[in-house]
């Protein structure tokens, strides 16, 4: 690392916890991002994040005891990774749309996870949770209006300010904090959205005198795209898609053939049971679903506010068959440049990757 520009490769301090480079990996979920990848990001100087999402789909009891068996494994998973790498930085994303999340934020405080990083929803109530810890937390927006909305909420309710704010935009893989109408229409780019949240945040950073990082993070792909949106004023970026096509990703070798066998036209807006809409690959699962309505025979009562009666397809079992190697029977969330992939790479080839391109940039 030495030798590079602090212009070009500045550090990212989250109130106090300091990485190397400006990279945050993803979360992604249902056990793409576990103590693996994440332990292997934060040993390369990044912030490894593990995904918590129906984490506990290997325990024994998962199907009898759902919440014991996830609350039983992010607290493995963490301790996992924090053994693996014990001077870096790890963080979980925990979904606000999880039926348990406060149970699951107060296993990660107790862990002591560096960071939870909280989107499908707004996260109102997570600083009661860390307050008084060393965890760090950081909700995930996609505009200015929900960054100023959560920030004021925080101070107002717990003199609180986020140490981090993740601005996603539409090209993100996965949930997505837009309306289908605006992802058919005329779609915001993020770097309007960055813009307008930077501008959003300022009279709060000026109000406490404390700067809040901001993360672009969606269809982040290179080095490029990192110079770019810290030019643009970003403290770094967040980035999932890129993360998948590296051995060390906890997903099974299917899986991460599927992105690297994606096209641009196979990667599209499919419907969730979590209300909102997401962003996948099309494959025969998808287009079966979105054909007819698929019967649910079990509901593990993971999502809010998701019906079992009247949902198209249950998103657990969907996502727990494409982690299990079953792509035709599962869905696989992506990024919208994940077609530009071509191999699988080590997580320090694909860091020194990016960080070649952004010494150039």
């Amino acid at each position: 690392m030495k030798g590079v520009d602090h212009v070009n490769l500045p550090q990212l301090n989250i109130n106090g916890k300091m990485t190397s480079i400006p990279i945050i990996q993803g979360g992604m979920g249902v056990g793409v991002s576990l103590s693996n990848l994440a332990s292997s990001v934060a040993n390369a100087g990044g912030i490894g994040i593990i995904s918590g999402v129906q984490i506990g789909f290997r325990e024994e009891d998962f199907e009898t005891n759902t919440k014991k068996a996830n609350m039983r494994a992010l607290a493995k998973e963490i301790r996992s990774a924090k053994n693996l790498s014990p001077n870096g930085i790890i963080g979980a994303n925990l979904m606000v749309a999880i039926n348990n999340y406060k149970d699951m934020v107060k296993v990660a405080v107790d862990e002591k996870v560096d960071l939870i990083i909280s989107g499908a929803g707004l996260p109102k109530d997570l600083p009661s949770f860390v307050k008084g810890t060393d965890t760090k937390i950081a909700p995930i927006v996609s505009s200015a209006k929900a960054a100023s909305l959560i920030t004021k909420l925080w101070l107002r309710r717990y003199d609180y300010l986020p140490d981090l704010i993740i601005v996603e935009g539409p090209d993100a893989g996965g949930h997505l904090g837009f309306t289908v109408e605006e992802l058919q229409g005329s779609t915001p780019l993020l770097e309007d959205i960055l813009k307008d949240v930077i501008t959003a945040i300022k009279p709060f950073e000026e109000s406490k005198r404390r700067k809040i990082p901001i993360i672009a993070a969606g269809g982040i792909f290179d080095g490029k795209d990192i110079s770019k949106f810290i030019k643009l004023g970003a403290d770094g970026v967040q980035m999932g898609t890129r993360f998948v096509a590296t051995h060390e990703c906890d997903a099974p070798i299917e899986f991460k053939k599927s992105y690297i066998n994606s096209t641009k036209e196979n990667i599209g807006i499919i419907s969730s049971p979590a209300g909102m809409p997401g962003q996948a690959i099309i494959n025969p699962f998808i287009k079966r679903i979105q054909a007819e309505r698929e019967k649910v025979s079990k509901c593990y009562n993971c999502l809010t506010p998701c019906n079992p009666l009247t949902t198209q397809y249950c998103i657990s079992k969907a996502l727990i068959n494409a982690v299990k190697g079953d792509i035709d029977n599962g869905l696989v969330f992506i990024g919208k440049n994940g077609y530009r992939l071509q191999e699988i790479v080590s997580v320090k080839e694909l860091i020194d990757e990016l960080l070649g391109e952004l010494k150039k940039s």
